[in-house]
């Protein structure tokens, strides 16, 4: 293989052409170019309130340019902390219906290939002018919270008001400082203050876990591959690790979208909410659990799940993402769903929470900007932008679309990997199953991280089955790695 065919540009072409096929659109047009070049600059509104001052601080990718939340903490007392979010306010400048807007509403969500990513919205604006980027002032929505000390929420508000990053942070640096493993971050230690208050966030969200736990939300670790490049060449497949960081803006972000999702509830506003529902092959989770000696309830239970992934973890912290990405597979995949005023709400199973809505992401998923236009017109005590057909409509497409979108992600990414693997037909692996059905069956080897197919001996396989197997071909082009199982 020639090295150009070994190239980060090789990749993007693959994406391009799959994005094409997924029914995405991976170019902006020429309406749209028209609009973003008429926006004179970020938006401002002298009638909101102002919270500059705040030490407000953004934790995301080394490389993410597209920030949507920041966040800070104040301690109070009886050991409650107040903890504000502080959302960007994308809809300033992204008006319903406008060229941008159909884009988005499209496309649905920023796809993020192992190439090149295809954002939702003009790089302009989602890396810049509705960007939470460091210094620069920013219209945002702020989801204000009151946690107990135990973690759970006390009170709960939204309204809008003008931030001002004072930090721009990165989750691995975060976390290693956070786990007393690294340095300070130089920007966390530049500002003043700021490291005390990181400390106060990271244990009222140690706090707000705990709890969350206690109800059954579960621990999982699948440890999806990102690409390695050195020199726009392709060089390796390696796990992304969960960490502290994360953990903290994860636990933060479930209580915000709980607030704004109750928030338009009290409203008497319909809702987008993302829910999960009962796992329908619960029976082959029972099956799984009963492998390594645990017995689980024959019906869903989400507590009683949850501390037999935590047993597994404790035990083998090795294998713990593998069996964490079977548990996601046979959980199923979350969706859309339309909530209207007093209806009982569908839930999130996984999280284990009943109120759940996407809003802390506008920059990156249409579903989060619905929300936010909800939420403004709530705020303001205008009618909702969206009649509730309307919404049904969107929370199908948005389901839709989000599935096409990660089946582009997968299927570039199994190229990434195809590519890797192409020198070395005729290897075996370990591996887990990871998928099976009628479609076929799956399974992930590591060395790199790849999944692939089984093509011969999958009789009588099932997901989380260890198994050997043998690599027989690779296609780059359509991201087809396949594996024949050997004793």
């Amino acid at each position: 293989m020639s090295k150009k065919d070994n190239s980060i540009h090789s990749l993007a072409a693959i994406a391009h052409d799959v994005m094409l096929r997924r029914g995405l659109l991976p170019d902006f047009s020429d309406a749209a170019i028209r609009e973003l070049n008429a926006i004179p600059g970020p938006a401002t509104d002298p009638s909101i309130r102002d919270m500059r001052d705040p030490l407000w601080c953004s934790i995301d990718n080394d490389d993410s340019r597209d920030l949507d939340q920041l966040s800070v903490a104040e301690a109070l007392a009886n050991g409650q902390v107040r903890v504000l979010i502080a959302v960007a306010d994308v809809d300033a400048l992204v008006a319903k219906a406008s060229a941008i807007d159909d884009h988005a509403s499209t496309n649905t969500t920023s796809v993020y290939t192992a190439a090149r990513t295809f954002p939702m919205l003009p790089e302009r604006l989602s890396t810049d002018l509705t960007s939470l980027g460091e210094s620069v002032e920013r219209l945002a929505f702020i989801v204000d919270m009151t946690i107990a000390a135990e973690g759970t929420l006390v009170s709960g508000d939204v309204y809008r008001a003008v931030v001002v990053n004072k930090a721009k942070l990165a989750y691995d640096s975060v976390a290693a400082w956070l786990e007393e493993s690294g340095a300070p971050p130089p920007r966390l230690a530049a500002v003043k203050g700021l490291d005390e208050n990181m400390r106060i966030q990271d244990r009222i969200a140690v706090a707000m876990r705990g709890n969350r736990q206690t109800h059954g939300a579960l621990q999982l670790d699948t440890l999806e591959a990102r690409p390695v490049f050195e020199n726009d060449e392709l060089v390796d497949m390696r796990p992304d690790q969960r960490n502290r960081a994360k953990d903290l803006i994860e636990d933060f972000m479930v209580a915000a979208n709980g607030v704004v999702a109750r928030y338009l509830a009290a409203k008497g506003f319909p809702s987008l909410r993302r829910v999960l529902k009962t796992p329908k092959r619960w029976d082959r989770i029972v099956a799984l659990a009963l492998t390594f000696g645990t017995h689980l309830p024959q019906q869903p239970d989400a507590v009683a799940l949850d501390a037999f992934l935590k047993a597994r973890r404790s035990a083998d912290p090795a294998r713990y993402p593998d069996l964490s990405l079977c548990i996601v597979k046979l959980l199923g995949a979350g969706e859309y769903d339309l909530e209207l005023p007093g209806q009982q709400a569908t839930g999130h199973f996984a999280l284990a929470v009943r109120d759940y809505t996407h809003s802390t992401a506008p920059n990156r998923r249409f579903p989060d900007l619905i929300t936010q236009r909800l939420l403004k017109a709530a705020v303001s005590g205008k009618p909702a932008p969206y009649a509730a057909a309307e919404l049904a409509t969107l929370a199908q497409h948005c389901t839709i679309q989000e599935d096409n979108a990660k089946k582009v992600e997968r299927q570039v990414r199994k190229s990434a990997a195809a590519l890797l693997l192409s020198s070395r037909i005729g290897q075996q692996f370990d591996g887990i199953v990871t998928g099976a059905s009628d479609k076929g069956t799956w399974v992930r080897v590591s060395g790199p991280t790849a999944e692939g197919k089984v093509v011969a001996g999958f009789e009588g396989l099932d997901v989380g089955d260890p198994v050997h197997v043998k690599l027989v071909h690779t296609d780059i082009e359509r991201g087809f790695i396949d594996f024949v199982k050997v004793s």
